[in-house]
């Protein structure tokens, strides 16, 4: 089938050029993001393939739609970027790539919080300059300490188990469902409000739905623990933003590390280093010292990427065909059919 690749970079294209060798699809490869103005590049196209910060909003769809477009791939988990409701509508079939390594993010998740919490980065940059002094980077152990993970998913247990059974931590879970498995390790479910009350440490695995938009806010900064941790590896929006920076400034939050940013898609995957960024928000998240950011690459291993390019050409072989994937998202569910995000 002939598929319309947008977003690509360097990578995109090697690691689906390589997968592709077994499903043999036409792949057209655009660098731009997929948005009102670039849809009509699909025109034509059977399927087009999108990543998480392209536009499939209820304008995009219709133009896709009529451009004969009838499959909508995601190289992503996330559809929270897609209107369901206006697919459905046009008879489109929308699928995504729920766990293409879910170790991956578990593992940059806990790699981000040693580093923010041991200042890391910090010392690194003073080696660099002759500077051995130590002042300015004292850490703390994370033995002992409360870690709370809301959603336990495929990456929130893996963090969880990570958080319970490799470092000694206290953890408490908030999901929609419980796991079996956690919960025999000691992990205690309860509710976001006890869970973020009662955290040193708060790591975000959730889907980003009305429900779970700024779970994160004023108000939840204000119950959490003095100087508590925290480290958003799913969806920018997740957190509010100025909630955060407010909580910063007051000294209410002890440290922050993200690898998502809820306006992320006018920054990230690109070079911007020639560019004045106009995210005042963003900017000021940057002059913290205990801030740290990194460009939504938590997913970037040679693993994931593989997977990745796998099922995405997997899904859009098995809609080719006239077979419902497994992959594909529910908009009467908002959820992937048979699949648990």
């Amino acid at each position: 089938m002939r598929i319309a690749i947008f977003s690509t970079k360097s990578y995109d294209r090697t690691f689906l050029e390589r997968a592709n060798a077994r499903f043999g699809h036409d792949l057209v490869f655009f660098e731009p993001k997929l948005e009102a103005a670039t849809a009509r590049l699909a025109e034509g196209f059977p399927a087009i393939c999108a990543f998480v910060n392209d536009v499939l909003d209820a304008e995009v769809l219709r133009l896709l739609a009529a451009g004969g477009t009838k499959i909508v791939a995601l190289r992503a988990a996330g559809y929270n970027n897609v209107d369901l409701d206006v697919a459905a509508e046009l008879g489109l079939a929308v699928v995504r790539v729920p766990a293409y390594s879910p170790h991956a993010v578990a593992e940059f998740t806990v790699g981000l919080l040693l580093a923010l919490d041991r200042r890391i980065p910090r010392a690194w940059g003073r080696v660099r300059e002759n500077n051995f002094a130590l002042d300015g980077l004292i850490g703390h152990d994370l033995f002992g300490k409360t870690v709370g993970v809301i959603g336990t998913g495929r990456i929130g247990a893996l963090v969880a188990r990570a958080m319970r059974a490799g470092f000694g931590c206290t953890v408490l879970a908030h999901d929609r469902f419980e796991t079996a498995e956690l919960t025999a390790l000691g992990v205690t479910y309860t509710n976001v409000d006890d869970l973020v009350a009662r955290s040193d440490v708060i790591s975000l695995h959730c889907p980003l739905t009305p429900e779970t938009r700024h779970v994160i806010d004023a108000a939840a900064i204000a119950r959490a623990k003095p100087g508590f941790l925290l480290v958003n590896t799913s969806r920018g929006a997740l957190i509010d933003a100025e909630a955060l920076v407010a909580g910063l400034k007051s000294g209410k939050i002890g440290g922050v590390a993200l690898d998502v940013y809820e306006q992320e898609a006018d920054l990230f995957f690109e070079d911007l280093s020639n560019e004045i960024i106009q995210d005042d928000v963003f900017q000021r998240l940057l002059t913290f010292p205990n801030v740290l950011i990194t460009g939504h690459q938590a997913f970037f291993t040679e693993e994931a990427l593989t997977a990745i390019a796998e099922t995405t050409l997997g899904n859009v072989a098995e809609e080719a065909a006239g077979r419902v994937s497994a992959n594909r998202v529910s908009a009467a569910t908002g959820t992937a059919a048979g699949r648990r995000g």
